[in-house]
């Protein structure tokens, strides 16, 4: 058996489990919405259609990265380069679209997954569209440099009517040009600005641009009660959650954040602190 068909196997065990523990149980109030860290990234080759995909199905948020062609195009890798994630060898901002095309993205994980190909954005935003009623949130990392991708990408987004589902982070939560250029590119856009501290949280609180307060500590339950006071939400990242953590994940779920992003969504979602969405 390979080893694509055991994950696909303990996937599978894994949701029937949830399924049977949860039957008949009342509903539970809102707990934070999981977002998977690249994708399921040890499971499958990160940033790949196949891997967004086994998340949607999952009902699990992703997180995403976008890079630019040398020819304008949108692509989703994490890299400035594609040597760590394919065949190949380059930097995507001299790389053509068709070559970037011609790259294996999934050998390199395992060979279950070769020929996996580098996805563009346009496609990773179709298949979201494909899970209308899935309720998750995908973050959006911005690692193109031009000051052009917020507005195409909000534009893809709108294309596909999953504009509400996105959140940008990434360089969008540090740098004011790029929330003002989200924020230009469509009014409805969601947009984070950092709080590495709580010295740092009155400011991200205040902006007048970001709807979202993106923390890389675990706030306190006053700070999320402040944060939803004004109408806006908190996304936690960074160490305190990215690994198995599970004392900092209960700590948060009962602070109330809205969305926690983790390497371990899996882990997370079994171990109770997860907001359960449907199809």
């Amino acid at each position: 058996m390979t080893r694509f068909a055991i994950i696909a196997l303990a996937l599978l065990s894994w949701t029937l489990s949830v399924s049977m523990l949860t039957a008949g149980e009342p509903t539970q109030s809102p707990r934070p919405l999981i977002v998977a860290h690249r994708g399921l990234l040890k499971h499958a080759p990160e940033n790949t259609l196949a891997n967004f995909r086994a998340c949607l199905e999952l009902r699990l948020g992703f997180e995403l990265d976008v890079e630019r062609s040398s020819d304008g195009h949108l692509v989703c890798i994490h890299d400035s380069t594609v040597n760590r994630t394919t065949n190949g060898q380059g930097r995507v901002g001299e790389m053509t679209l068709a070559a970037i095309k011609k790259l294996d993205a999934g050998s390199w994980f395992d060979p279950a997954f070769v020929g996996e190909r580098i996805p563009t954005i346009d496609e990773v935003f179709a298949l979201i569209a494909e899970y209308p009623n899935a309720r998750v949130l995908i973050a959006v990392d911005l690692k193109a440099g031009d000051t052009n991708v917020e507005r195409d990408t909000v534009k893809l987004a709108v294309k596909h009517k999953i504009l509400d589902r996105l959140l940008f982070i990434g360089r969008t939560i540090s740098n004011t040009d790029v929330r003002q250029r989200l924020r230009t590119a469509n009014n409805k856009t969601q947009i984070a600005r950092v709080a590495n501290n709580a010295k740092e949280f009155p400011a991200s609180l205040e902006d007048r641009i970001a709807n979202w307060v993106y923390v890389r500590y675990v706030p306190s339950p006053d700070e999320v009660q402040r944060v939803h006071a004004a109408g806006k939400r908190v996304f936690i990242a960074g160490a305190t959650v990215a690994g198995q953590k599970p004392d900092n994940w209960r700590r948060v779920t009962a602070a109330k954040v809205d969305a926690i992003l983790t390497d371990y969504p899996l882990d997370l979602r079994l171990s109770g602190n997860s907001q359960e969405s449907s199809d």
